[in-house]
């Protein structure tokens, strides 16, 4: 139950202070120039403590100004993250039905290949037979089959080796934008942690 209420009270100072640059400190400051306003014996004493006490108020709300831009600036941080994190999940989505084109391509041409190897078996056959002129204007219109289909063969290949180091670049981006998260992550509570420190020596 102790140890609740400590993170509430250091919950609640976190929440005064601002981003730590001393608001917890002026506050008290403010009301004690308060009351020493109020308990203020002449006119020249009460009009100094006036002035300190708007001195002091101008402050806390440049304090809070500044923190409410910085507030406003991580929300479009987030919202930038956001979008670039969309953006690379629709590049590989894209990526990875470039990919799965290329395989039914390979696949296609595997057949293609495949009923070649066939019609080659088909023309050894048709070479034993009278007509050989017949026989060699097929075999002639086969091997030009055969290049052009070796042809289409090589561009799925290098069609499907582009997409895999486009794809692996996409890998390492989000590699690396989520080590960036990851390092922003670790120095943003670094320096929470030095803020609350700060705040404890101060308090001590």
């Amino acid at each position: 139950m102790g140890a609740v209420t400590d993170d509430e009270v250091i919950r609640k100072r976190l929440l005064i202070d601002g981003d730590g640059a001393g608001d917890d400190r002026r506050i008290n400051l403010l009301v004690k120039s308060f009351i020493k306003w109020c308990n203020s014996g002449s006119q020249e004493e009460g009009y100094s403590q006036y002035q300190r006490m708007l001195s002091t108020l101008s402050q806390c709300e440049f304090s809070m100004g500044k923190t409410l831009l910085v507030y406003d600036m991580n929300l479009r941080e987030m919202e930038n993250y956001e979008k670039i994190y969309k953006d690379i999940e629709n590049s590989i989505t894209a990526a990875h039905e470039k990919i799965s084109e290329c395989k039914k391509q390979i696949l296609q041409a595997k057949r293609i290949r495949k009923n070649r190897q066939e019609y080659d078996a088909l023309a050894k056959v048709i070479q034993h037979h009278p007509d050989r002129h017949e026989t060699l204007k097929q075999l002639e219109a086969l091997g030009k089959e055969l290049q052009h289909l070796s042809h289409i063969k090589e561009n799925v290949e290098d069609k499907l080796e582009l997409r895999r180091k486009q794809f692996h670049v996409l890998l390492s981006t989000i590699h690396e934008l989520q080590q960036t998260l990851e390092n922003d992550e670790k120095l943003s509570e670094a320096e929470e942690s030095q803020e609350t420190q700060m705040e404890t020596e101060t308090k001590q």
